[in-house]
């Protein structure tokens, strides 16, 4: 009976060694890539190519989330706002919401589920079939080559896609409370307008662009570290967004309580 607690003790130091194993892994793997951004050559084409995958392609999924998520938040802030007669300040409650908390993460959310399993997908098979090892024998970096664009182009697109995400969100939040509700448009506007600050907006951007950069990391680490096999592939693919979800939503608790 006393093996019990020291097989328990041994597991649990064992896994903790390897998270920290690789966590450790992780912030190389950051750091060699930052480390290449600004070393020739200077790929700008692949950057624009990641940026169009990245930011482009994921137009339509962030559009068609932020058009509903506003809806929502118009209809609950509605009737949330009512029992207090404060419906005049709804457009403020709408637009609050999402240039601080909803749209960076919402959007981040969407764009690890849609770009950011493909990069780790991607890199994988790369690794996979020995076209990562072919880059090393032309004595060309792999991280320089495969990952940096990648970072740069989430760095880049997420604020963008944020911005857009939280300007159709707001007026996801008009057509239900003005249109379909009767609030005052004036009110409506005039309220996010005295509401609004520069803080929130600075707040929202600097969210979006740490998101974009844990995004990147986390998506090409899973991919350029699976293991050799379509199975490890899967379980790296899964891994990387469930991790990349996690983080945004713990490092978004951080920043917000930062920026208050």
């Amino acid at each position: 009976m006393a093996r019990i607690p020291v097989l328990a003790v041994r597991k649990i130091g064992a896994g903790t060694l390897l998270l920290i194993e690789e966590m450790g892994r992780m912030f190389l793997f950051l750091l060699r890539t930052l480390s290449w951004l600004c070393r020739p050559p200077f790929r700008f084409s692949l950057i624009v190519k990641q940026l169009h995958f990245v930011g482009f392609k994921s137009t339509f999924v962030v559009v068609l989330t932020s058009t509903f998520t506003g809806m929502v938040l118009g209809l609950q802030g509605y009737y949330s706002l009512r029992k207090f007669g404060s419906e005049a300040l709804l457009g403020s409650a709408v637009a609050l919401s999402m240039i601080r908390e909803l749209g960076p993460v919402l959007a981040s959310l969407m764009v690890t589920a849609r770009a950011g399993s493909a990069m780790t997908a991607e890199i994988g098979i790369m690794r996979i079939t020995e076209q990562i090892d072919a880059l090393e024998t032309m004595a060309i970096n792999p991280l320089q080559y495969l990952i940096t664009p990648k970072l740069v182009a989430s760095v880049v697109g997420v604020p963008l896609l944020v911005a857009m995400f939280d300007i159709v969100g707001i007026w996801g939040g008009h057509l239900v409370g003005v249109n379909l509700l009767g609030v005052s448009s004036g009110s409506y506007w005039s309220s996010i307008e005295s509401a609004v600050e520069w803080r929130d907006v600075y707040g929202g951007i600097l969210k979006s662009i740490s998101f974009g950069l844990i995004i990147s990391w986390v998506c090409c680490y899973k991919g350029f570290y699976t293991t050799l096999s379509a199975e490890g592939l899967g379980k790296a693919t899964t891994e990387a967004v469930v991790l990349t979800s996690v983080l945004i939503l713990v490092w978004d608790y951080f920043l917000t309580s930062v920026l208050l």
